[in-house]
Order: structure tokens, then C-alpha cells, then sequence
């Protein structure tokens, strides 16, 4: 059981040891100089403006919650169209290709069926008005 896992490991700990020795390394050669220029945020080449903890409106998370939860179900796509293929023979591919009759709609159909449940939640947020930005 091990053996199947090694290879795993072997990178989780090549990962970690060079995690650590960079920032062992980065701390023995940092040479710290604050300065007042040094301590200000920089963000995208302007200066601070307002308070740090200033509120958005609750419509730029359902934004951003949305776009999440319909990014990751497009992700789901990515297997289905990997085994379409078999997804789509009535019996097991043996050389990569479905024997002539054996064709089935069980892949496609399947498919169809996630996107008209996306479909259905995309109108219902449409409709409740979650991505107006008024």
C-alpha cells in the first residue's frame, strides 16, 4: 500500500523541504531596512486611499459567489468530455471505438441534464435580480 503512495509523498516532502529551505535562506540573507516609503501598501502604483476595512455592497459577493459556483460546475465538464466516448457506448470500448449499433445517448443525455439545471439557476438568479450592479 505504501509503494502506490511513495511517489506522493516523495513530492509533499521535496515540497516542503524547499519551502522551508527558501525561507531559511531568504532569512539568513535579508538585510532589513525599514523606511517610511517601505511600510506604506502599495497597490497597483497609487497611493492609500479611505480606510482598509471600508463595506461593499452585499451585491459584490452574490456576484462573487455566483461566478464560483458556476466556474466550478463548468469545471465539471472537463471529465464528462474525457469519457464521452464511453459515456456514449452501450458496451465497454474495447479498441477505442463503439462497435456499430451500440451506440447509446446515456453520455449526452447526462450532459444535457447538468445544463438545464445550470440553465434553471442562471434564469432564477437572472430573474431575482443578483447580477444587476445598480
Amino acid at each position: 500500500m505504501l509503494h502506490t503512495y511513495f511517489p506522493v509523498l516523495l513530492l509533499l516532502g521535496f515540497v516542503i523541504i524547499n519551502a522551508v529551505m527558501m525561507l531559511g535562506l531568504s532569512h539568513l540573507t535579508l538585510r532589513p531596512r525599514p523606511s517610511p516609503v517601505k511600510q506604506v501598501p502599495y497597490e497597483s502604483g497609487m497611493p492609500p486611499l479611505g480606510d482598509a476595512h471600508e463595506r461593499f455592497s452585499v451585491k459584490f459577493y452574490m456576484v462573487a459567489v455566483l461566478f464560483i459556483i458556476f466556474d466550478i460546475e463548468t469545471v465539471f465538464m472537463i471529465p464528462w468530455g474525457a469519457y464521452y466516448r464511453q459515456l456514449s457506448c452501450a458496451v465497454p470500448l474495447a479498441t477505442g471505438n463503439c462497435p456499430t449499433g451500440e451506440l447509446s445517448l446515456f453520455g449526452l443525455s447526462e450532459m444535457i441534464v447538468f445544463m438545464l439545471i445550470l440553465l434553471v439557476g442562471f434564469i432564477y438568479v437572472w430573474k431575482k435580480g443578483a447580477l444587476q450592479w445598480d
